[in-house]
C-alpha cells in the first residue's frame, strides 16, 4: 500500500500493530530482512502471535523495536507512530500534555517519547556550509530563556543583582543562502573562541560570512573568510549583506518555545532546537517538494542505531554515544 499522505491517512494506516512493525523493519533493515541484533545471523523466524523474530543460531528473541528509540518502551508502535508524525509536520511543535490527551499515555511518558524522539531527528552533518557546494552563510546568535518584565519583582532584581547568575541559554545558527539549510547549537557563551570555533568547524575556509557587527567576529577575514557585517544600531540589511534569513529561523524557533513548550530548561535545550531545524530543513520548496509523508518517513529512517533511557534524559548518567 501507498504511505499515507495525511495524518488521518496515517492514523487509519497504523491502527494495525504488524503494520507498524512492517514499517518500521523496511527502515531499519534492508529490504526488511531482520537481522539478529546479539550474533547478526540473517533470516531469524518470525513468532506472529508475540510479533517478535527468535534467531535460529543464537535462540534469542527480539522485537523491531531492539536498538532503536523505541527500545524497552511498553508503549505500542501504534501511538509513537502518530506522535512521530505530528511533531515532525506541526510548525509550531506538539506539547507532551496534546500527546498525553491525543493517544491516552500520561503526560510524563508522553515527553519522554518526544524526547527520543527528537534524538531520531538529529543528522550527521559530513559536509560543511558554504565553500563550492554552497553560498554565503549567514550567523548570529539568540538568547533564550525568561522575560524579566513578566517576572516577580523580588526575582528580577535578583538577577539585576547578578545573584542568579546566568537567566539565558545562548543559542548560535548558521544559514547557508543556496542550500537553504540552516545548523545550530546551544553554546556556553559568546566569546570570540566559542563563535570563531564553530564557524571553522561548520563553514568552508574561503566561504563569504555574514554578521552583525559584534566584536567576537572581527577578525574572521584572518582566517580566511570573506567576511561582512551589518551594525544594526544604524541599519539591519545593506544589499546582500544581512542576517535576516537567520532571524527568521529564531522566530519561527522562540514561537516554539514561548507558545508551545513554554518553559524548557537550559539542559533539553538542544534537542528541540534540533526539532526546529529538522522541519525547516525539510520544509516544502519548489525545488525540493517535500510533504508530510516524505518528513515523517525521513525521521522513521533515522530511528534506528540511537536510544536515549530516563536517566540519561534527566542527567543522572551520562548519555552513550549513537551506534553506527
Amino acid at each position: 500500500m501507498e504511505h499515507p499522505k495525511t495524518l488521518l491517512e496515517a492514523i487509519k494506516y497504523f491502527s494495525d500493530e504488524q503494520v507498524c512493525i512492517d514499517a518500521v523493519a523496511r527502515m531499519k533493515w534492508s529490504n526488511g530482512e531482520a537481522i539478529c541484533p546479539q550474533c547478526h545471523a540473517k533470516e531469524p523466524y518470525y513468532l506472529a502471535t508475540q510479533k517478535r523474530w527468535k534467531c535460529r543460531k543464537c535462540k534469542k528473541q527480539f522485537s523491531v523495536k531492539v536498538g532503536t528509540i523505541f527500545e524497552d518502551s511498553p508503549i505500542s508502535l501504534q501511538k509513537w507512530l502518530p506522535a512521530m508524525w505530528l511533531l515532525c509536520n506541526c510548525k509550531n511543535g506538539i506539547s507532551s500534555w496534546e500527546i498525553h490527551r491525543a493517544l491516552g499515555v500520561t503526560q510524563k511518558t508522553a515527553w519522554f517519547m518526544l524526547q527520543r524522539i527528537r534524538l531520531a531527528l538529529e543528522r550527521d552533518n559530513k559536509h560543511k556550509l558554504g565553500g563550492s557546494g554552497g553560498g554565503p552563510v549567514e550567523v548570529d546568535e539568540t538568547f533564550v530563556g525568561p522575560n524579566l518584565q513578566k517576572m516577580h519583582r523580588a526575582r528580577r532584581l535578583k538577577i539585576k543583582a547578578g545573584e542568579c547568575g546566568q537567566t539565558k541559554a545562548i543559542v548560535m545558527g548558521m544559514l547557508d543562502r543556496d542550500l537553504r539549510q540552516v545548523r545550530a547549537k546551544v553554546i556556553p557563551n559568546v566569546k570570540r573562541e566559542v563563535l570563531q570555533g564553530e564557524i571553522i568547524e561548520e563553514i568552508e575556509k574561503g566561504s563569504t560570512v555574514y554578521t552583525d557587527g559584534y566584536t567576537s567576529y572581527d577578525d574572521l577575514a584572518r582566517r580566511n573568510y570573506i567576511h561582512e557585517t551589518v551594525n544594526h544600531v544604524e541599519e539591519y540589511v545593506r544589499g546582500e549583506v544581512h542576517t535576516q534569513g537567520i532571524e527568521n529561523f529564531w522566530s519561527l524557533l522562540k514561537r516554539g518555545l514561548k507558545g508551545t513548550y513554554v518553559a524548557v530548561e537550559p539542559f533539553h535545550l538542544d534537542r528541540y532546537v534540533t526539532e526546529q531545524i529538522f522541519r525547516y530543513n525539510n520544509r516544502a520548496t519548489k525545488d525540493n517538494p517535500l510533504n508530510d509523508s516524505d518528513r515523517f518517513l525521513l525521521a522513521l529512517s533515522q530511528v534506528a542505531g540511537k536510544r536515549l533511557t530516563y536517566a540519561e534524559l534527566t542527567g543522572k548518567v551520562p548519555q552513550r554515544p549513537e551506534v553506527s
